[in-house]
């Protein structure tokens, strides 16, 4: 019922765009101009909870899949984003196999995790329409991503690999970079390094990859190492591109005299 996770468990590359202003407007207008795939970025976007409902009520209506970065990966930022029908998750700042396992508990109902119980009450089921919601599509349907953007976590990786639930790493190379002491550096060998690391730790587990565009990676060079989900421009990046690309067309004019801008 995870559209998504149906698409990358058949070989799909999925490419993605973020949702960073918290505004549904702007993620139709985002679907209706190609972009299918949508990241509502809960770390550092603007809004709560509600406002990245709203996001996906609209971004699922007009037909795109969506997908929440939770701002952190405690059991009760989980439990609510879940109860309010989020099904696939990035979390950030995964460092060891002890995280990984309680954000997997977090996400599962009992037996197999500590998900808090009020299935017949939440969006999550359909408030209800769901009869066999808890009991086996709930957790069925969740797709779990755990950042990977420290040297903390790539010590770990095979560890954190190793835990049943996780379904992919989201590697955050700026992150990663200034663990290091080179942010806004990935091009440095060690950051490079540190990539090449994960993407071989990886490999080696079958686990797939997701990330951004950038760290010296264009969208082909990921899709040839075989990343199978990649984010792409943000919301706000496009408004700043577009606003500088019509002020430098402006300014291009002759200046009327005596106007300023």
């Amino acid at each position: 019922m995870n559209r998504l996770k149906q698409r990358l468990a058949a070989g799909e590359r999925v490419a993605a765009a973020w949702i960073e202003l918290g505004n549904a407007d702007i993620a139709e207008i985002m679907v209706a101009h190609g972009w299918t795939t949508l990241l509502i970025d809960g770390e550092h976007g603007v809004g709560g909870l509600e406002d990245w409902v709203a996001v996906a009520r609209a971004a699922e209506a007009a037909g795109a899949d969506v997908v929440l970065r939770v701002p952190d990966g405690s059991d009760v930022t989980l439990k609510k984003v879940l109860d309010r029908g989020f099904r696939s998750l990035v979390v950030p700042m995964v460092n060891t196999a002890e995280q990984a396992r309680a954000i997997v508990a977090a996400c599962h109902y009992p037996t197999r995790g500590q998900r808090g119980y009020a299935a017949p009450i939440v969006r999550a089921s359909g408030w209800g329409a769901r009869p066999d919601y808890a009991r086996s599509e709930a957790s069925e349907e969740v797709l779990l991503m755990l950042q990977c953007e420290h040297v903390e976590a790539v010590g770990n990786l095979a560890e954190i690999l190793a835990v049943d639930g996780v379904d992919m790493i989201f590697i955050g190379p700026n992150d990663l970079a200034g663990s290091v002491g080179r942010l806004e550096q990935m091009l440095e060998p060690e950051p490079q390094a540190l990539l090449a690391k994960i993407e071989s730790t990886a490999q080696q587990a079958g686990t797939p990859l997701a990330t951004i565009c950038g760290a010296g990676r264009s969208w082909d060079d990921l899709w040839r190492l075989d990343y199978r989900f990649v984010v792409g421009p943000n919301d706000i990046s496009l408004l700043i591109a577009g606003a500088r690309a019509a002020a430098a067309e402006r300014d291009k004019e002759t200046a009327t005299p005596g106007r300023s801008y």
